[in-house]
């Protein structure tokens, strides 16, 4: 039987996790191997459960609840559920889901940077990009357009940040990801010497004199490939740049110079992507 609670306050402290603790504070409770983010939608919700995230409570519209009930697994099926009418949840304290339905979900054990590169041919590498709708979206092109992973360096935003994780879909629990890098020291080196002993070049998207067109036939031949994307605005850094085996940039039209760092990587990453069966 679910554990159905309904909702009268808001601001009670066993909804903290939704309603008064920040991203970070959600990440490092307990112990950081222990800590949570937040699933948003019945759909990415249910990637994450395929993807073996446990469901610590939910809180959702009663419109919703047969549609997530649905799909809990039995094991879970006695976790809190907060649950109340719309206009109830909006007049406690104008508070709003956007999409119905929300569960607190401890953070899954992330895989290492060779178990993700281990038979990857196509990876995408986020430098330092702090936007979280950059990140989902960039996540969600590299899970559609034929990337086998991605790697995120030690400044990057956290995948799991429940904007990224709303606008990526879910794919954050369909393409395996890892940090690259536990420090800022870390990135561009010895990162960047990591991938090459795991067998990639590397190619740096910027606007540079020495840069080739993503159409050079140098870049689809690369076995591996490790596509590496820089933060909004600024771009890679010249040292990333300078420790690249090549630099790359999408040919453009109307004196346009530049495209977001997201729409840019889904341009590259079927450009580049490995062309064996896997496609629909």
């Amino acid at each position: 039987m679910p554990n159905l609670i309904e909702i009268t306050d808001l601001s009670a402290p066993e909804l903290e996790a939704y309603t008064q603790l920040t991203h970070a504070q959600l990440r490092n409770r307990l112990e950081p191997e222990k800590g949570i983010f937040i699933a948003e939608s019945t759909k990415v919700i249910a990637y994450a459960l395929k993807a073996g995230c446990r469901p610590i409570s939910a809180l959702m519209e009663r419109s919703h609840l047969a549609a997530f009930l649905a799909q809990l697994p039995e094991s879970c099926r006695e976790i809190p559920v907060y649950t109340a009418d719309r206009q109830v949840l909006e007049g406690l304290t104008g508070y709003q889901l956007n999409r119905g339905v929300l569960c607190a979900m401890r953070r899954p054990v992330q895989p290492t940077v060779e178990e993700v590169c281990r038979s990857a041919r196509r990876i995408a590498v986020l430098e330092n990009i702090t936007d979280a709708t950059n990140v989902g979206a960039i996540f969600r092109s590299a899970a559609a357009l034929g990337m086998d992973g991605v790697l995120v360096t030690p400044c990057c935003c956290d995948p799991l940040y429940r904007r990224a994780v709303r606008v990526s879909m879910g794919t954050v629990f369909q393409i395996p990801w890892a940090r690259i890098g536990s420090s800022p020291d870390q990135w561009p080196q010895p990162g960047l010497s990591q991938l090459k002993a795991l067998g990639f070049q590397t190619v740096a998207m910027a606007l540079t004199e020495h840069s080739v067109s993503i159409e050079d036939p140098a870049l689809a031949r690369a076995e591996k490939l490790a596509i590496i994307l820089g933060t909004e605005g600024d771009g890679l850094s010249a040292h990333t740049i300078a420790g690249c085996d090549y630099t790359a940039r999408i040919p453009m039209f109307h004196g346009v110079d530049s495209l977001n760092v997201a729409a840019a990587g889904a341009v590259m990453f079927w450009q580049l992507r490995s062309r064996g069966e896997g496609a629909l």
